[in-house]
């Protein structure tokens, strides 16, 4: 049985991260990371299209917490200690520049995510961090002040233990083993499938500020809308199935959404439209697009107002301009299902916040073992949240590690 100082299990962002931040502070300890996969850093590499959204430029952590619909209230102390800016720091440090885009995403100059992998297997290979793959932990159990991690090829001891494995049900289960709570996984980041034939002609259209709503909820948020070929997606909806994780899951994602296309209320809009109606009343309706609204979108709303491509604002009655004004301002969709957001495979549930020490990464009940990233009852939206968690918490058991020893 071979033993080592650290034990990492999970070889992903929060893994490395502690791992790597554990060796620079120490250089003395004997540091092993455990990846079941054939290679390291699987989600880093697919993140941001192949570029790795790093971070996101939002440097006050009262105003980062908003972007995680779990783990808001948990994530102050810890961002207080370790920030969007630090992070940047570290990576300058390690001889990779970020730069910010326009929506705020941070991504490295190279646009490469493979920076960001080669970045940590080079740190960890100049400290000597031991890394395994292949490796998947069949059992974690402790004897005194020791823990043993035994995988499917040998077995492991060591006096602390951090686990990193992101949404992994099987160590959910050993964690459960280990007396935790496990709150119920489910999707999170997740795009709307709908079938209507208002949006059935118009794949890649995007409509850059509406307003959502989940009838007969709370639920509501702002932001670009996409239409795709299966629904809607953009920032507007998957915040909507970040913060509604739980609530659209019960639902078995059948649910009713509003959309307001111009974020007016309905009466102001009709308003406008009468003042059209009397300005171009020779204009065709179908071809004069308002509220700066795609000409693609705009048809469509046309067409599902009672209108044709031939009728001219002169000749529209009074319900017609009440049906357009409601289809720009109380759109109601009906959404049948979800599907994946590209590689933003994110899953809202994990160990209960409860159990954790906020100050250390460090389980309340068993001593000596630290949980990171995804694998505890946090998730963020899509932007760069979620690594941002890894970094901040992976730092701060690094860092609470090192001072013990």
């Amino acid at each position: 049985m071979k033993q080592h100082d650290v034990i990492v299990i999970g070889g992903g962002a929060a893994g490395f991260f502690a791992a790597i931040n554990i060796a620079e502070k120490h250089s003395n300890l004997k540091v092993l990371v455990l990846e079941r996969g054939k290679d390291v850093l699987g989600k880093v590499k697919v993140s941001g299209g192949g570029r790795c959204n790093v971070t996101h430029a939002e440097f006050i952590p009262q105003e980062l917490v908003k972007y995680y619909p779990r783990g808001e209230k948990e994530l102050l102390g810890p961002f207080h200690q370790f920030m969007t800016g630090d992070t940047m720091a570290w990576f300058e440090d390690h001889g990779v520049e970020l730069k910010i885009e326009d929506d705020g995403r941070m991504f490295p100059m190279s646009n490469s995510s493979q920076t960001i992998i080669d970045c940590f297997l080079n740190t960890a290979k100049a400290h000597q961090v031991e890394v395994l793959t292949n490796s998947g932990v069949k059992s974690i159990t402790k004897d005194g002040d020791y823990w043993t991690v035994e995988t499917n090829h040998e077995s492991f001891t060591s006096k602390y233990v951090v686990v990193a494995t992101g949404s992994s049900p099987k160590m959910w289960n050993l964690l459960q083993d280990l007396g935790h709570t496990i709150s119920q996984p489910v999707p999170s980041l997740f795009t709307f499938n709908i079938k209507d034939r208002r949006l059935k002609d118009i794949p890649g259209v995007v409509a850059l500020d509406v307003a959502v709503t989940v009838l007969d909820t709370d639920l509501y948020s702002e932001g670009p809308l996409l239409v795709t070929h299966w629904g809607l997606s953009a920032p507007a909806i998957l915040k909507l199935s970040a913060f509604g994780a739980i609530e659209l899951a019960n639902r078995n994602y059948k649910f009713n959404i509003e959309v307001n296309f111009v974020k007016q209320s309905f009466n102001t809009v009709l308003d406008n439209l009468k003042q059209v109606k009397l300005d171009a009343a020779r204009k065709s309706v179908y071809k004069s697009a308002q509220f700066d609204l795609p000409k693609r979108l705009w048809q469509q709303l046309v067409l599902a107002s009672d209108l044709t491509e031939e009728s001219r604002w002169g000749d529209i009655n009074k319900s017609q301009l009440e049906q357009l004004a409601a289809q720009l301002t109380q759109a109601v969709f009906k959404v049948d299902g979800k599907s994946t957001f590209k590689d933003e495979f994110v899953t809202a549930g994990g160990v209960d916040l409860k159990e954790i020490n906020f100050k250390t990464f460090e389980s309340k009940l068993q001593s000596n073992l630290y949980l990171a990233g995804e694998v505890i009852n946090v998730d963020a939206v899509t932007g760069g949240f979620n690594f941002q968690n890894a970094w901040t918490g992976a730092f701060i058991v690094a860092k609470s590690i090192t001072q013990q020893l």
